[in-house]
């Protein structure tokens, strides 16, 4: 049984934005977003991610939370569903790549770092395509067989999302260091009352409705600035 202090650094090694998933090629459309003036400012970029990350656990963190209590119950058959309810809500194709490519790298680095026999089939059927093998879920698997707690799976994903967004901010729209920070802060505070209300939600309750965001990807797909892959 992992102790609490090992546990929680666990936790801090799989939501750091060092990771090495390929977090840092990804902006979730700010790129198109900041070159299109609609992100401009500190105000903007908070307006923005708090948008995406709705998005994101409406869709991602239902899925996920979904899969973690499968993966206690080997349930593979509803983590394989929830792998595609995830890749079924994304509009475009530079969101799927995203998912698939960091979920992929996800399930490599943790046979790595340990020989776990579930991420291993996953992973097995993700390099026969059997399964799309979002990153979601792989860090679904991940954490329930290494004695997390889905709050803290949760946590990783809402962090995560804020994260890739804020550090692509640094590289494309006008604020700084302390105001990135700033709006990490303020949106963190918030996961504990999101975790409430997905908590409860299954699959019948998966959305992905965020018109502007998806319209702002479809942009990044024929844009003009291409410092990251979406």
């Amino acid at each position: 049984m992992t102790d609490e202090i090992t546990r929680l650094m666990h936790l801090l090694e799989f939501s750091d934005s060092a990771f090495p998933v390929g977090t840092f090629s990804f902006s979730n459309g700010l790129e198109t977003a900041a070159f299109e003036g609609i992100v401009h400012n500190a105000e903007t970029l908070e307006q923005y991610t708090r948008t995406v990350l709705q998005q994101t656990i409406y869709c991602d963190g239902i899925a996920a939370l979904q899969a973690f209590r499968a993966a206690g119950q080997n349930d593979y058959r509803m983590i394989r569903k929830a792998d595609h309810q995830v890749i079924l809500c994304k509009m475009n194709t530079e969101a799927r790549l995203m998912l698939t490519r960091m979920g992929k790298k996800m399930a490599e680095i943790c046979m790595q770092i340990s020989d776990n026999a579930l991420m291993r089939q996953w992973l097995n059927d993700i390099c026969k395509k059997i399964v799309p093998g979002t990153y979601p879920i792989a860090q679904a698997i991940w954490f329930q067989q290494n004695g997390s707690k889905e709050e803290e799976l949760f946590a990783a994903i809402e962090y995560g999302t804020i994260n890739m967004i804020l550090n692509a901010a640094l590289r494309c729209v006008k604020v700084s260091h302390y105001e990135t920070q700033a709006i990490l802060y303020r949106l963190c505070s918030e996961t504990t009352a999101d975790y409430e209300i997905i908590r409860q939600m299954d699959f019948e309750d998966i959305r992905a409705f965020a018109p502007e965001v998806d319209i702002i990807a479809s942009l990044h797909e024929k844009g003009k600035m291409r410092m990251f892959m979406n």
